[in-house]
C-alpha cells in the first residue's frame, strides 16, 4: 500500500525489498519544499488550506478572529500566521493563556496595575493588553475567562480603552484580538457561563481547524518535520522513517492532535539506536487501536477514553510533570482534567492523584 511519498523505496539501495519499506527523508524532501509558506505549519490537506486561505483573507485587515478546535490542533501557529501577514507584523504579537493562570490574578495580567492597587503590588506592571498596543493579542482558552472579567473584556473590544487595576486614569489601545477556545461556547452561554454578548464579539470571523484524524495525509509530512527538528536538537543523523511506523500513525485517532505527534516523535528520536525510526512496540501498543473492526465498534470518544486510562494506568494516575499523563497525552493538565470530567474518568475515592 502507498502512503503518500514516504512509503517508498530509500534510494540508495537499488535491491528491491519486501514487507517493510524505508521511508526516505531524501526523496520525501521535494514534497516538503510545496509546504504551506507560513512558518512553522505543516501539510498540503485540502482541510489545512481551506483554513490558510482563511487566514489571508482576515489577516489584512483587524477584524477580531475566533479560532475554535480541539486542543492541540496548532491555534497560536494559525494566531502567529495571522499577525505575520498583517500591517501589525512588526509589532508585539503578545499571548496570554486563559486556563493558565488563576482567576485572580488574570486581571492583573490582562490590564496591568499599579503601585499598591492590591496586596502585594508592590511595582507598577503593564498588563498584555497594553503591551500589545498597535500589535496583536493572542487570548488562548478564552472559554475560561472568569464570568466576573468578561464584562471588561467586552469593554475592550467595543471601545479600545481600559483601566490598570487601582487607576482612574483610562487608557486607549490600538490592538488586533485573536481568541482561541477548545470549548463549546454556545453551551456554555447556555449554561450562564459565557456572555453572548462577548461571544458576538469575539466570532466575528470564525475559523475552525480540523482535528489531526481529519487530515491524515498532512502526517507523513509533520513526521518529517518533527523528526528532524528533533534529531538536530539532540545530535542525531536520522535518515529513514519505516513505512509500517508510518502507517501505524496514520490510523491512530490521535485525540491529542499534533501536539500528541510531536511528543510521540520526540520520545521516540530521543530512545531510537540507529538511523532508520521506529517507534517502539511499548509506544503504539497503548496508542494504535488494533483492526478495522475494534475502530468500527468504538466511537471516537470511547477510543480516547480508552486511550487516557491506558496513559493514567501507566503513569500511576501521576499527572504532571514530564513523565505525567498530560505530558504523555500532549495536553496541559488543566484541559486533561477537562477531558476526564467530560469522559466521565475518575479514579477510585480510596486512591487519589498524583500532581
Amino acid at each position: 500500500m502507498a502512503l503518500h511519498s514516504f512509503a517508498i523505496e530509500d534510494v540508495r539501495h537499488q535491491a528491491p525489498r519486501s514487507g517493510n519499506e524505508l521511508a526516505s527523508f531524501d526523496a520525501a524532501r521535494e514534497l516538503c519544499r510545496n509546504e504551506t509558506r507560513f512558518e512553522g505549519i505543516v501539510g498540503q490537506s485540502l482541510a489545512l488550506r481551506k483554513v490558510m486561505q482563511m487566514v489571508e483573507h482576515v489577516a489584512p485587515g483587524d477584524s477580531t478572529v475566533l479560532l475554535l478546535g480541539e486542543t492541540g490542533t496548532g491555534k497560536e501557529l494559525i494566531a502567529r500566521a495571522i499577525h505575520n501577514s498583517s500591517r501589525r507584523k512588526d509589532r508585539s504579537f503578545v499571548k496570554l493563556n486563559c486556563a493558565a493562570i488563576p482567576s485572580g490574578l488574570l486581571e492583573s495580567e490582562f490590564f496591568g496595575h499599579e503601585r499598591g492597587a492590591f496586596t502585594g503590588a508592590i511595582t507598577q506592571k503593564v498588563g498584555r493588553l497594553e503591551l500589545a498596543d498597535q500589535g496583536s493579542l493572542f487570548l488562548d482558552e478564552i472559554g475560561d475567562i472568569p464570568l466576573e472579567l468578561q464584562p471588561k473584556l467586552l469593554r475592550v473590544l467595543q471601545e479600545r480603552e481600559f483601566e490598570r487595576l487601582g487607576s482612574n486614569r483610562t487608557k486607549r489601545v490600538d490592538v488586533r484580538v485573536v481568541a482561541a477556545t477548545h470549548r463549546d461556547l454556545e453551551g456554555m452561554i447556555l449554561e450562564k457561563e459565557f456572555r453572548s454578548d462577548l461571544y458576538y464579539r469575539l466570532n466575528v470571523v470564525p475559523i475552525f481547524l480540523p482535528p489531526l484524524r481529519k487530515r491524515p495525509e498532512d502526517i507523513p509530512l509533520l513526521v518529517q518535520h518533527f523528526v528532524q527538528r528533533f534529531a538536530r536538537k539532540v545530535g542525531k543523523a536520522i535518515d529513514i522513517i519505516s513505512s509500517d511506523t508510518i502507517e501505524a500513525l496514520r490510523r491512530y485517532p490521535w485525540p491529542g492532535n499534533i501536539r500528541e505527534l510531536e511528543n510521540v516523535i520526540e520520545r521516540a528520536v530521543i530512545l531510537n539506536p540507529g538511523s532508520v525510526l521506529r517507534i517502539s512496540h511499548h509506544d503504539l501498543s497503548t496508542r494504535i487501536v488494533s483492526g478495522r473492526n475494534a475502530e468500527r465498534s468504538q466511537t471516537l470518544e470511547e477510543v480516547e477514553r480508552n486511550h487516557i486510562l491506558t496513559t493514567l494506568k501507566e503513569t500511576r494516575w501521576i499527572l504532571s510533570g514530564p513523565s505525567g499523563a498530560a505530558a504523555r497525552l500532549g495536553l496541559n493538565r488543566s484541559t486533561l482534567y477537562f477531558r476526564m470530567k467530560k469522559l466521565g474518568i475518575t479514579r477510585s475515592v480510596s486512591a487519589s492523584f498524583e500532581l
